[in-house]
């Protein structure tokens, strides 16, 4: 298993380059095709009082903004998979009532999908859909945090199991990864109080797979104690220098709203790791 194709979604102006970056160099590394998507969303029709009819001047001005806005983010993208000579490919969906059926389906036929951070407290209608549409897609989902501003190799690797269908498939999704990586850690934060967690050691049979699979894992098991799940993870993130967290997403409205059971948009908003999500 590799990934053969990577789709990056250039959302805004904002984080096109960083998008971009991380999209390319992975294709560099997997040898791989990647295609640059944006959603080209019209905001919705400013009317004329007191007929309250649309505005023909006003719509044209919105829907030049957005096109010049499109053109910008496809240079960028255009220039770096150029100037790295990988396979590539650039595809624009331009409406007006949000992410339309054509953007998730060239999500699902993709390997591995790659988008920034989404800003908490601030999201446009139109990324609202977009994440919603990223969260039914089926695919593995790589997020890119601010921090990162330039891909750096992926070395160590930190997975946040607890057993759940969720969690196995974004391994099995990240096993690109873990296969390259210089040490895998999986990762589980328990009820010190349940006697039967007590006394197994959660992630033994799944880092027995993985090992089969030619990955150096290791098993941790850290008690909850005080601390909240998310961090505990947080802790492990920074302690560990980890460059890669994946986690399992689960089935919420919002797919950033709650994750890994009880650890909340928390980790996602104070990300320090690229995250691979799955669910």
């Amino acid at each position: 298993m590799t990934y053969k194709t990577i789709l990056g979604v250039l959302d805004n102006r904002k984080t096109a380059a960083q998008v971009t970056e991380f999209s390319v160099a992975l294709a560099e590394q997997f040898s791989s095709h990647v295609i640059g998507v944006h959603c080209e969303a019209v905001a919705g029709l400013p009317l004329i009082a007191p007929m309250e009819i649309p505005d023909p001047v006003a719509v044209q001005a919105m829907q030049d903004i957005a096109h010049k806005e499109s053109g910008v983010i496809e240079a960028i993208f255009a220039e770096a998979s150029r100037r790295e000579g990988v396979s590539s490919e650039w595809r624009n969906f331009v409406t007006s009532a949000g992410v339309v059926g054509s953007f998730t389906d060239s999500v699902r036929c993709a390997d591995l999908v790659v988008v920034a951070q989404g800003e908490s407290g601030s999201m446009s209608d139109n990324r609202t859909e977009l994440e919603a549409a990223l969260f039914e897609s089926g695919r593995p989902v790589l997020l890119v945090p601010y921090i990162l501003k330039a891909p750096r190799p992926i070395k160590r690797v930190l997975i946040a199991w607890n057993g759940s269908r969720e969690v196995a498939r974004a391994t099995f999704d990240a096993l690109p990864f873990l296969k390259q990586a210089e040490s895998v850690e999986i990762f589980s934060v328990v009820d010190g109080e349940d006697a039967d967690l007590s006394r197994s050691l959660p992630g033994a049979e799944i880092a027995a797979t993985l090992s089969r699979h030619g990955v150096n894992v290791t098993v941790t098991r850290q008690d909850q104690a005080q601390l909240k799940a998310a961090a505990h993870i947080e802790n492990r993130l920074s302690d560990q220098s980890i460059d890669l967290l994946v986690m399992g997403a689960y089935s919420h409205k919002r797919w950033w709203e709650v994750l890994f059971g009880g650890v909340t948009r928390t980790i996602l908003d104070s990300m320090t790791a690229l995250t691979l999500l799955s669910r």
